[in-house]
């Protein structure tokens, strides 16, 4: 099922099921509150609207968690120059970030090394902690695109800066739709390409992750409870801006799209901000 979350208005956002080039809407208040409540509870509004008659928003609104994974593909570690981790390197991103689609990019005046990274984003079905990665896709309620938007003058002029680099507003474009698991049987074989002014920058395959779906999940559980509408951005492929010669950096003017296998297609300009 794809679900979105949406607006008519520009001011109240709607949940609704995605199908056949419109939207039916939902009566819930929110989709974290679809996610807590599950599928089963959720009663349709009986109002069906064109696709191309509202406007698109971040599935998620406001996770109380963005956990993201550093040099989780193992080409995108050699390019980089990078060791194999050992272990999932976790840094965090912040609400502040989340956008949806056609949602600008703004890049502030403090840095002027901008790039792209697409990423298969997990959003959390239910409370894990201390889960096995033998059970941890039961704990995954489905699927994103995520564009890891980082400034690498930031992340690398300021003593590693991860996390202040990668969580500057706007810094999180998701959607356009939340995939259900069901429709994604194994994360581990998915395509996944970002072009940018329609050139193909990324194009990689969720099977070279160093930790799969249900790793992350699992060690990200042990200690820290996980709960329903927080997201797990997993890594990206190779690609990136940083580690091309030249190096290629978004600019205001640009438009980027990061789109996976089964997910959709996710684009944002980029502008000054």
């Amino acid at each position: 099922m794809k679900l979105a979350t949406f607006t008519t208005d520009g001011r109240t956002a709607r949940v609704g099921v995605v199908e056949d080039g419109a939207v039916r809407a939902l009566e819930v208040p929110g989709m974290i509150e679809l996610i807590e409540g599950g599928l089963d509870n959720v009663q349709e509004s009986g109002e069906t609207l064109p696709l191309d008659g509202v406007r698109l928003l971040a599935p998620v609104q406001k996770p109380q968690k963005i956990i993201a994974i550093g040099l989780n593909y193992r080409d995108h570690a050699e390019e980089t120059g990078a060791p194999i981790p050992e272990k999932p390197i976790v840094f965090a991103k912040y609400p502040n970030t989340i956008i949806g689609p056609r949602e600008p990019i703004r890049i502030p005046p403090i840095t002027e090394q901008v790039d792209y990274e697409v990423e298969l984003a997990v959003v959390i079905g239910r409370r894990a902690r201390n889960v096995s990665a033998d059970e941890a896709l039961e704990y995954v309620f489905g699927y994103m695109n995520c564009n890891d938007v980082s400034s690498r003058d930031l992340q690398f002029s300021e003593g590693g800066q991860w996390t202040r680099s990668k969580s500057l507003d706007t810094f999180c474009p998701t959607g356009p739709y939340l995939v259900t698991r069901d429709e994604v049987p194994d994360p581990q074989d998915l395509r996944l390409r970002c072009t940018l002014n329609g050139e193909v920058m990324q194009d990689g395959t969720t099977r070279e992750m160093i930790f799969s779906v249900a790793e992350l999940v699992s060690f990200l559980s042990q200690g820290m409870t996980l709960v329903p509408g927080d997201i797990i951005a997993t890594g990206t492929p190779p690609g990136v801006g940083m580690a091309r010669d030249p190096q290629v950096w978004m600019k205001p003017g640009d438009e980027v799209t990061v789109e996976i296998e089964g997910l959709g297609a996710l684009t944002n300009p980029v502008k000054a901000g």
